[in-house]
């Protein structure tokens, strides 16, 4: 891709097609299908959600780039005891403007509460409805995030990224009871409305001040009992000896090392971009990939408590110097002109 190329599909001229796009009849009386709407397989669910949005509304942006600008590449999250559920429960309202900049924009439909009753749950499926008949993916948050890609005469259909061996990504969810995903508390839901893309060179600085500030600032995006950016890392070593070995910590050593995976991927493309940061954006490249080699390992539940408490020390160390190279390098970017 060359770098004029680069710029259009990340914010310079519309890449978005007329809707509605990719809309079909089911083949029902009622029901409509987005045929071309498509979920790929991303541990961080989120970013599968966002790339196939976009993807659909044919907003031509590398995964790396989703990951990157969104600022997801950055986050680690984690619990005190090592829940699964630390790449899911943090506050990512700052997020929201960055994922706008790629050219989406995700709207909340409300939470219902705990006690949620068949009324709240039929205004939020006819909101849903009317977003597919215009041809709007949606998605739902619950154990995973997936997208919404139709409905039928009783059912929305739901994508599953991993195929429907995975019991916690149901395809279906039945109209007015939710009673696939109700257990304990209900889903939450958006819609995928395309927006215009901000200008290249504004996003990408966006996504590193964003970056730095989840390490600088951790609890400003932490919910109680998670820690974020350095107080990850300290949470993460100190459960490790009684939790290092349960399914939480493997999962989410797999999803933050793919964050990493896809930070390092990121810099490799500002590099190819952008001349003038080239040689500080390849550094950063090498070094995010050590964190997700680091990661990835850490995510090994038979690796010994230790080795695992070593491992994430050195790791902690190391992200906190590349942030800091991050920050040195938004502030080369920002006086550089190309």
């Amino acid at each position: 891709m060359q770098r004029r190329d680069f710029l259009r599909v990340v914010g310079g001229a519309s890449v978005l097609a007329a809707l509605p796009m990719g809309w079909a009849k089911s083949g029902k009386e009622t029901g409509v299908t987005l045929e071309k709407l498509a979920q790929p397989p991303f541990n961080t669910t989120l970013m599968g959600v966002l790339n196939g949005a976009l993807d659909y509304h044919k907003i031509e942006t590398s995964a790396p780039m989703v990951f990157g600008l969104s600022g997801h590449a950055f986050l680690i999250n984690i619990h005190k005891q090592l829940s699964p559920s630390g790449p899911y429960c943090w506050n990512s309202d700052a997020m929201h403007p960055l994922i706008k900049n790629l050219g989406l924009d995700m709207v909340g439909l409300g939470l219902p509460d705990s006690k949620n009753t068949p009324e709240e749950r039929s205004a939020i499926d006819k909101k849903l409805r009317d977003a597919l008949d215009a041809s709007i993916p949606c998605s739902l948050l619950k154990w995973e995030n997936q997208l919404i890609s139709g409905y039928d005469d009783t059912a929305f259909t739901v994508l599953q990224p991993w195929g429907s061996k995975v019991d916690v990504t149901p395809g279906r969810l039945t109209f007015g009871t939710w009673k696939e995903l109700i257990k304990d508390f209900p889903p939450f839901f958006h819609l995928l409305k395309a927006a215009k893309p901000a200008n290249a060179r504004q996003a990408i600085l966006d996504s590193l001040d964003y970056a730095v500030d989840l390490h600088a600032n951790p609890a400003r995006h932490a919910w109680k009992d998670y820690g974020i950016g350095p107080d990850a890392y300290d949470l993460w070593i100190k459960a490790a000896p009684q939790f290092g070995s349960t399914h939480g910590n493997w999962w989410n050593g797999q999803v933050y090392s793919e964050c990493r995976r896809m930070a390092s991927k990121y810099f490799a493309e500002i590099q190819q971009h952008f001349e003038s940061v080239a040689k500080p954006a390849g550094e950063l490249a090498t070094l995010y990939a050590d964190i997700a080699d680091n990661l990835d390992e850490a995510s090994d539940k038979k690796l010994p408590a230790a080795e695992k408490v070593t491992l994430l020390t050195e790791t902690k160390d190391l992200e906190a110097a590349t942030i800091k190279k991050v920050a040195a390098f938004t502030t080369a970017f920002r006086a550089a002109r190309s």
